[in-house]
């Protein structure tokens, strides 16, 4: 399996995007304006993996293949590409993705069928949780950048944010290199579906994680790190904050989190050895 399409395509889908007429005002009195405008679409779609569960993933209409092996593989149903036998959209029923993977038996997904909002990530339970912050193992220690180039990271994701820029109603996931190449790039109207994206596009090109960063476009919550850290990813870089859940999640698994990364500056909430220059 590959996927060559690993950054935003030069042409938005048709199905990302919805034309709307709404109707603007002020609080001046001037008259209301009937405006053209764009919002970003929320659909279903279903992951169905035979021997091991149906998942129902809220998300935007795109790139839902690599969201499909991304999902799966951040929750843990395989551990690489070629785990999955068989990946195919259903002909018979639109917003539908068919999965078999090699050994369903081991998958170590969730136990029962999910609903998965634009808004929620794992759906975790307070032991799910716990057993990652005591159990999962740290990733490595490769990657070494300088304030410079993490900064110039979030503009290089912004400059491919073209879903967001024409509806405002977007996240963005950008994985990059040692040398500050975003090497995947995805938008979704979740966080988690972004990130699931842009690793699942790695994946479907063979393209290693482990030892890359991310740069996302909000804040960052546990399951974003816990996700990154499955991936390998060894640097979070966000635009907003972080939560407690996810400096302690970055901490256990050795990975450089830092928030608030724009305007010139940053905060290294942990591991701050693998920017240049910062005391370790």
């Amino acid at each position: 399996m590959s996927d060559s399409n690993l950054v935003n395509p030069e042409v938005l889908p048709q199905e990302a995007t919805r034309a709307v007429q709404p109707l603007r005002f002020q609080a001046d009195g001037a008259p209301p304006v009937l405006a053209q405008d764009y919002v970003v679409v929320e659909d279903i779609l279903v992951l169905d993996i035979e021997d091991v569960g149906s998942y129902t993933l809220l998300c935007t209409p795109y790139d839902t293949r690599a969201l499909a092996v991304g999902f799966a593989f951040s929750e843990g149903i395989i551990s690489r590409i070629d785990d999955i036998n068989v990946l195919y959209y259903c002909e018979d029923t639109p917003g539908v993705i068919r999965m078999a993977v090699v050994d369903p038996a081991r998958a170590q997904g969730p136990e029962r069928s999910l609903i998965v909002t634009s808004s929620c990530g794992m759906c975790g339970s307070r032991e799910a949780v716990d057993r990652f912050l005591s159990e999962t193992s740290a990733v490595g220690q490769s990657l070494s950048v300088t304030a410079p180039l993490l900064l110039s990271t979030v503009d290089d994701m912004r400059a491919q944010q073209r879903l967001f820029s024409q509806t405002g109603g977007t996240h963005a996931a950008a994985i990059f290199s040692g040398e500050g190449e975003i090497i995947s790039f995805s938008e979704d109207i979740g966080r988690h579906n972004a990130l699931d994206k842009a690793i699942g596009k790695c994946l479907l090109a063979g393209i290693p994680t482990a030892g890359c960063g991310v740069v996302l476009s909000g804040r960052v919550s546990f399951e974003l790190v816990a996700k990154s850290a499955r991936a390998g990813l060894e640097l979070i870089a966000a635009v907003s904050a972080p939560s407690s859940l996810a400096i302690d999640a970055a901490q256990r698994s050795n990975i450089t989190l830092c928030g608030f990364v724009r305007d010139d500056r940053a905060t290294a909430y942990t591991h701050p050895e693998r920017i240049q220059g910062l005391p370790e």
